[in-house]
């Protein structure tokens, strides 16, 4: 993926974390029934794909991992 699309991405993921995150911290209203949307299992998906993409834009800018020493 390309750095543009990295970043948009990122955006779409933080927005969407904000978005759940608020929606979950409302209140529950009785009268209109339960709630049948997982806002709080939504807001933790957004936020493991906003870390994905982080890690992916550190190796778009040079991040490597360090490499694999077997028996260590």
């Amino acid at each position: 993926m390309s750095l543009t699309v990295t970043l948009g991405l990122l955006g779409v993921a933080l927005a969407v974390m904000i978005f759940t995150g608020w929606r979950g911290a409302l209140p529950p209203d009785p009268l209109k029934g339960p709630r049948l949307t997982p806002w709080r299992f939504l807001m933790i998906a957004a936020a493991a794909a906003a870390l994905l993409l982080l890690i992916h834009l550190a190796t778009l800018f040079g991040a490597e991992r360090a490499p694999w020493i077997p028996g260590r």
